[in-house]
């Protein structure tokens, strides 16, 4: 559980679906009374499902996971699943076309990868509330179609699957639905009766776009064990201009760090315009709601400090990547934005070089300033260099260059490095080499 960052206390004796509400994370939940009964009266089973539709989960995904770890933290039995079985297929929900399908081979390596992920997040044992992971491969892959049409099928009316805003939505769509994405729906009410009846799981929560799914599968544990099942759902993210949730110009947002640096991920955070901000850390802080008040306050007071942005992006940093990589990546963008580079570990060294690299000049090349500059992109030419440099516009590790500096005989930061600077905002890292 190392990416786990600190909690802020355990949720207890309170009305959790309240706090769910008061964050703004509940849209749809079945008989709210009934279910509010439930959670008072001792722990309950509840999952997510995560289909592996690629080998990192995003952004978007982080929802469900925190979900969870609110339950967890409660005292309640957690179960996130890796859909190793309903990712062959496909969710056709909040989708205007098909997926494209991935062979099993695919499948399994990305479940290997997102499962990895998950186990960052929650708390896997020991103990009485200790996640346990679930692929639901493990009891649908072996399955045939005329036991699966016989054990499922029948049970669920085709008028009840039509009746589903995710299948009439995409029926009269131009490009209409498979059958393959019509089963999806059998497929993870299936799911939901398996893990009521093997691991007594009664709650099924997701995104607004799954209610659909997660009814289904009440319906499907009430007609074959008459068993009683809940669903909740929290509203599908989008930005304050109506735009996507979790996109950059680059693309999604990983929770792999391969994918999306942990430097870089802070700065997804960081950058949240002040009129989302209320709303992401509600939704995604483990912070009681009183201390989020405390920090909105705060940022209300000093807009330009960005406090707010700050707190966020360094909890969901440290939850996803661990406390050392939030400490660093802060570090880092401090540098960056005009901090003394003297006070960085060779933690953040490390991840100021992931971001804008390192030029490797040779000792004899070093004596050349103008030249040096000119390599590391900092001057366009070396009568660009010498200009800036009598202007005092550039430095090194933080202290000022002048022309007759040989950065050889300069202090180097941890690594043997130098980080050159000109202006605020344009940096790059150099090693001499003898």
């Amino acid at each position: 559980m190392s990416g786990i960052g600190p909690d802020h206390g355990k949720i207890a004796g309170m009305d959790l679906l309240g706090e769910l509400e008061a964050r703004g994370l509940l849209h749809d939940t079945t008989d709210r009374h009934a279910l509010s009964a439930r959670l008072a009266s001792g722990p309950i089973g509840v999952y997510v499902g995560f289909d592996p539709t690629a080998d990192s989960l995003h952004v978007g995904h982080l929802l469900g996971q925190v979900g969870l770890r609110r339950f967890q933290l409660a005292g309640h039995r957690v179960f996130p699943l890796a859909g190793g079985a309903t990712g062959m297929v496909g969710d056709p929900s909040g989708r205007s076309e098909e997926r494209n399908l991935l062979s099993r081979d695919e499948l399994e390596h990305n479940v290997a990868r997102i499962s990895a992920q998950l186990e960052r997040i929650l708390d896997f044992g020991p103990g009485s509330s200790a996640a346990t992971l679930v692929n639901n491969a493990e009891w649908t892959a072996e399955v045939s179609l005329l036991d699966f049409l016989r054990d499922v099928g029948k049970h669920v009316s085709v008028s009840q699957m039509l009746g589903k805003d995710s299948v009439r939505s995409r029926i009269g769509s131009d490009s209409g639905l498979s059958f393959t994405e019509f089963s999806y729906m059998l497929l993870q009410a299936n799911d939901f009766r398996h893990l009521h009846d093997a691991h007594g799981v009664e709650l099924q929560m997701g995104g607004s776009d799954q209610w659909g799914n997660i009814t289904a599968g009440i319906d499907l544990i009430r007609r074959t064990s008459g068993g009683t099942a809940h669903g909740v759902t929290w509203p599908l993210l989008t930005k304050s201009d109506g735009t996507k949730f979790g996109k950059t110009a680059s693309g999604a947002v990983w929770l792999d760090p391969e994918r999306t640096s942990p430097f870089q991920f802070r700065q997804f955070w960081l950058q949240t315009d002040d009129s989302d901000v209320r709303d992401r850390l509600m939704r995604f802080s483990l912070r009681p709601v009183d201390e989020i008040e405390d920090v909105l306050s705060r940022h209300e007071s000093a807009p330009h400090e960005r406090a707010a942005q700050r707190a966020l992006a360094h909890e969901i940093t440290a939850m996803v990547h661990g406390t050392d990589a939030a400490d660093a990546a802060d570090a880092a963008a401090d540098v960056l934005f005009g901090g003394d580079p003297r006070s960085l570990s060779a933690d953040a060294l490390e991840m100021v070089a992931g971001e804008i690299g390192i030029v490797e000049v040779s000792a004899s090349d070093a004596a050349d300033l103008a030249g040096v500059l000119v390599t590391a992109g900092l001057a366009q030419s070396k009568s660009d260099a010498r200009r800036t440099l009598e202007g005092r516009g550039y430095r090194c590790n933080g202290l000022v260059l002048d022309d007759t500096a040989d950065l050889a005989t300069e202090s180097p930061l941890p690594g043997g490095l130098l980080l050159l600077q000109r202006g605020r905002k344009s940096h790059q890292l150099v090693r001499i080499f003898s």
